[in-house]
């Protein structure tokens, strides 16, 4: 079965993802970064990209091609099949405001509720199974009523991934099951009124904001250090990059957005609030995607003797999320095959900074790939 992608948010992430699955499908690159690899029913030939959505009036209307010639850095030649998608003009609702860009969406050019249509009609042609939501990090709240989100929808007073989602489940209500994959820190998957509404649509949404560096790192290193009962005294972590991300964390309503995804997971694996500073804290345009991350862990070993753990990393920011969107797709097919609506826990854990759904727990990720692979019902394959 063919699992057909609509990405919104035509950035570097899109770009590694979309030239990294065509490599992948012809045997060019080897699937590191992928985590369940080939452990799932659904092959890397069997996922296709049939749209892309921005609002950057440089990218709408160009290929994805063009734009790969122009940005993307990786080795190899670009494929060619990326000549046939084309960039739509998507939902703005003035996400990039405060930024640099010349931007314009849909709803500026026609009426609001007919610019919605004509993208769900657009899925509906083009029998969409997953959208892929990548856009810049914009300010969000969540809704947490159904009724309250009704009534915002029909009004325009939602952000543009807010909106996004809830056309995914309209277009899953009136059409076809769809996953609504949030990488970015937009709380849906843990706002209870979003929840609801893909649960009542026959949808899956997964979130909220993929886990790819030095948070995933950070789960596990206070796993270790729960696990041998040694106590946490302070935490600081922070990243600098030079991407448009980076660019759009400059400002400070951003911004609030990571540290929220980021810190969440203190408490939660620790059990008690260690004092911490973790977030993004700069944009430098020289380090471009490969952004610069700095920590220092310090905690009380036996004897009340002060370790401290310091690191200091380069990681390739888009790269890192485009791998996770190879396995996310396809499990967007799977818990669609198995009806599993509204949201999946064992899915988010291990992907998300906060998973979803609201209230759960963040735990470290080699605890959360054990409760994905029960969920899947496979095995580790080193056992």
């Amino acid at each position: 079965m063919v699992i057909r992608v609509a990405i919104v948010g035509q950035g570097l992430v899109a770009l590694h993802f979309e030239v990294g699955l065509e490599k992948l499908k012809r045997g060019l690159i080897r699937d590191y970064g992928v985590p369940l690899r080939n452990l799932l029913p659904y092959r890397y030939e069997d996922i296709e990209i049939v749209a892309s959505y921005d609002v950057d009036e440089s990218k709408v209307g160009k290929s994805v091609y063009e734009l790969a010639k122009r940005y993307y850095e990786g080795p190899g030649e670009i494929p060619g099949s990326l000549k046939d998608i084309i960039v739509r003009r998507g939902i703005h609702l003035n996400s990039l405001k405060g930024l640099s860009f010349k931007a314009r969406g849909r709803e500026e050019i026609e009426d609001y509720e007919q610019a919605v249509w004509s993208i769900i009609d657009e899925w509906r042609s083009l029998n969409v199974d997953v959208i892929v939501n990548i856009m810049t990090t914009e300010p969000v709240e969540p809704v947490n009523s159904l009724v309250e989100l009704h009534e915002r929808f029909k009004a325009g007073d939602l952000t543009a991934s807010q909106v996004y989602a809830y056309m995914a489940a309209l277009y899953s209500k009136k059409y076809r099951s769809a996953a609504f994959i949030n990488a970015i820190p937009s709380p849906l998957a843990n706002d209870p009124a979003y929840v609801e509404l893909f649960r009542e649509s026959r949808g899956v949404v997964f979130g909220d904001d993929g886990a790819t560096g030095a948070t995933p790192l950070t789960a596990d290193l206070l796993e270790h250090l729960y696990e041998r009962n040694r106590r946490v005294i302070d935490i600081a972590q922070f990243n600098i990059g030079g991407n448009t991300d980076f660019l759009s964390l400059t400002l400070p309503e951003r911004n609030i957005m990571k540290k929220i995804t980021k810190s969440s997971m203190i408490s939660d694996i620790l059990g008690y609030e260690a004092p911490n500073y973790i977030r993004p804290t700069g944009y430098l345009e020289p380090l471009g995607d490969k952004k610069f991350v700095a920590m220092i862990i310090e905690y009380y070993s036996f004897g009340e003797f002060k370790d401290e753990l310091y690191i200091a990393w380069r990681i390739n920011d888009s790269p890192a999320l485009a791998g996770l969107l190879v396995d996310l797709v396809r499990l967007g097919r799977i818990a669609l095959d198995r009806e599993q609506y509204g949201t999946v826990y064992e899915v988010n854990a291990f992907y998300m900074k906060k998973p979803g759904p609201p209230g759960s727990k963040t735990i470290s990720k080699f605890k959360a790939y054990e409760l994905l692979l029960n969920w899947l019902g496979i095995r580790d394959p080193r056992y």
